[in-house]
């Protein structure tokens, strides 16, 4: 879409970059979700103290997953291994892991039922969360384009289509949020 003048393309860069934020956010805290399914994302991004420097645990091994709920850690240095061990358990993330003195195992135990529902009420809350994000965002625009209207550097006709597209912009957003939000509850609760 063509923009009247700089100040209404930056109010749509804008609007774009937060709602992509804010789904990305929410595409995060799934991947983190523990849905009884062996996930390399929970635990890449533990650090670990090796020689002195705070090391994520993918920089120094490879991450694989065999089976559906297990997952096995390869530290290229062999030394490192029980400085790996111990940041997995210091991370709490409700696995203990098994090392053999080759690789580390962490093997994830099948969920609940009760627990499967009370990860789906997760996965809504974030679904909304992310929505009311999204909305905020929608907010903010359009009293940018009302700013904009009241100053009379663009014509309401213009302004009124920009206000069209901002809604456009949010729906399918919040589409997509559904859309993910729903494919993460199948996910959960498939056994």
């Amino acid at each position: 879409m063509n923009y009247a003048n700089e100040t209404i393309e930056l109010i749509f860069m804008d609007l774009e970059e937060r709602v992509a934020k804010a789904v990305d956010y929410m595409k995060n805290e799934y991947n983190l979700m523990k849905a009884g399914r062996a996930n390399p994302k929970l635990v890449e991004k533990i650090l670990v103290d090796y020689y002195g420097a705070p090391t994520p645990i993918n920089q120094m091994g490879n991450i694989s997953v065999p089976e559906a709920r297990l997952l096995v850690i390869s530290v290229w240095d062999k030394t490192a291994i029980p400085k790996v061990s111990k940041a997995i358990q210091a991370a709490n993330i409700g696995v203990t892991p098994q090392d053999d003195g080759v690789v580390i195992r962490l093997v994830f135990p099948t969920l609940t039922q009760e627990r499967r529902m009370a990860l789906v009420k997760d996965v809504k809350k974030l679904a909304e969360e992310a929505k009311v994000a999204v909305r905020n965002c929608r907010r903010d625009a359009m009293d940018q384009l009302k700013a904009v209207k009241n100053s009379k550097t663009v014509s309401e006709d213009l302004i009124a289509d920009y206000e069209q597209e901002v809604d456009k912009i949010i729906s399918k957003v919040i589409e997509n949020i559904d859309k993910l939000s729903k494919e993460k509850e199948a996910d959960v609760l498939s056994v």
